[in-house]
């Protein structure tokens, strides 16, 4: 006993003495009311000194895990620590198990089915990675984050340590009100809901629109992204891919689908700017046409404002929600993690007042609210003016990455069209015969992955020659070395 402890740098001693025979005494090497070693025994076989031990003392039996008789010592209080035995119903030797594969209802076996992070590749070191389309964190103001941190903390910081509200931090509310106010948005009856990134925000509206006693119906560009596809899936919809053109969505087939099938669908779910995985960006008139279609047809619309502000080139052009006016029928979900630091995971739902009143009360039974410190902090870096200087420097960067990825694709892989306005990265289409998961094989003997296409596709068998390249988080070496590899396997 006593042999395996050692100090662990940068953490108080006095702890680690504490909790070291804490977990002695939960493994039974000392028994209840057994004595335990005087401070100082303790302190010559621990090799720390004796006031530690004094104070590693007072915390076990701060915890109730002993109690000291004075002028005697420390001694081990009793725990219930195994099943009551006395009814001769359980042997506290045989451990309780069960089956919980076995006890998986469709909705947790089939996330595990469509967790593509868990059926991912594990890229070993050294590998080049076009997977990702995080932002890349050399990007990242420390400075300005840390400023933004302390102003706030000096305000309000010990209200931020406590619950917040479910709708959400409303200085950082009233901020984006305004935010989408400046995208041209007509916020009035409408309301806003912050949750905990995209992924939750979608969550909660699909929660929401699920229909009763029967599977949803739901429309979405094809391919797209393919958190949509899961989550969709994963709430009983039924998904119609309706064909993706060079501007956007296909508006005749999306017209020729709802002639058929009127009054069957559900919802729509649409990323009209930077269009993952495509990154297209829907024309101004696309954009027309298909807000008309979704009102004659009564059919809400999602719209993901995905990657919005990485614009490299070209006018701004205005969401959805913008040119549906004053009507209700859209509901934004945002976020700035694709631009702007993915760990703080706030995102917002921007949508019609009944709805949001709603969907705040679904919130607050599942979360309770959003992280109120992440909130706070992000707002505060927005106040003080952080953004705009921050999206300007990540708007040069990645587009002269862009240029690059683009420029090699050009130069090693011919045979293959592009797509992407902007945004993280490239969707490239080959020519029917060309496999990308036989492609990737290849490529990862050879230490480069990147995302086959064909997850983002609604039916299985579609997209197989297709492959998306993230480019945000790779060198420019290795930009060009990696798609270069992919060049010469494609060729074998």
């Amino acid at each position: 006993m006593f042999q395996d402890f050692e100090v662990v740098r940068d953490r108080p001693v006095a702890l680690q003495v504490k909790e070291y025979v804490k977990r002695l005494i939960i493994k039974g090497s000392y028994q209840a009311d057994q004595k335990l070693p005087s401070t100082r025994e303790m302190s010559d076989m621990l090799k720390v000194s004796r006031n530690t031990v004094i104070a590693a003392y007072e915390g076990l039996e701060d915890d109730g895990f002993t109690y000291t008789i004075p002028g005697k010592g420390s001694y081990v209080a009793a725990m219930i620590s195994h099943l009551d035995t006395s009814s001769g119903e359980s042997d506290s030797s045989t451990a309780w198990q069960i089956d919980w594969k076995a006890r998986m209802n469709d909705y947790a076996v089939s996330a595990v089915e469509l967790d593509l992070m868990k059926q991912g590749i594990r890229a070993q070191k050294g590998t080049i990675s076009f997977t990702s389309i995080a932002p890349d964190e050399q990007l990242f103001d420390l400075g300005d984050v840390k400023r933004a941190f302390m102003d706030r903390m000096a305000i309000e910081g010990q209200v931020l340590l406590n619950y917040g509200y479910a709708k959400g931090y409303k200085p950082l509310i009233d901020y984006l009100m305004h935010y989408m106010e400046n995208k041209g948005v007509d916020t009035s009856g409408k309301e806003m809901l912050i949750t905990s990134g995209f992924t939750e925000g979608f969550d909660i509206v699909l929660s929401a629109l699920r229909p009763s006693g029967r599977r949803g119906r739901a429309i979405c560009e094809n391919p797209t992204h393919h958190t949509a596809i899961k989550n969709l899936k994963l709430h009983g919809f039924d998904i119609t891919g309706i064909p993706m053109e060079r501007d956007g969505i296909n508006v005749e087939q999306l017209e020729s689908v709802l002639q058929k099938q009127a009054n069957s669908f559900d919802l729509a779910y649409l990323t009209p700017s930077y269009h993952n995985p495509t990154g297209i960006v829907m024309s101004p008139a696309k954009r027309s046409a298909v807000m008309k279609l979704m009102r004659r047809y009564q059919i809400p619309v999602i719209e993901d404002g995905f990657n919005e502000e990485l614009r490299y080139s070209g006018a701004h052009v205005a969401p959805l929600i913008a040119t549906a006016g004053q009507g209700n029928g859209v509901i934004y979900i945002g976020s700035l993690s694709k631009v702007l630091f993915p760990g703080l995971r706030v995102g917002w739902v921007l949508g019609d007042r009944a709805l949001i009143d709603n969907l705040e009360s679904i919130k607050r039974a599942r979360t309770i609210h959003t992280s109120t410190f992440d909130q706070a902090i992000l707002y505060q870096y927005l106040l003080n003016g952080n953004f705009d200087k921050y999206v300007k420097k990540a708007r040069m960067e990645y587009k002269r990455k862009y240029e690059l990825t683009k420029a090699c694709c050009e130069a090693y892989l011919p045979d293959a069209q592009l797509s992407g306005d902007g945004g993280l990265h490239l969707f490239l289409t080959f020519p029917s015969s060309v496999n990308t998961r036989e492609l990737l094989e290849a490529c990862t003997e050879q230490g480069v992955i990147f995302t086959p296409g064909d997850k983002f596709f609604i039916q299985e068998g579609e997209g197989t020659n297709t492959l998306r390249l993230g480019f945000s988080r790779v060198s420019d070496e290795n930009i060009q070395r990696g798609i270069q590899i992919i060049g010469d396997q494609l060729k074998k």
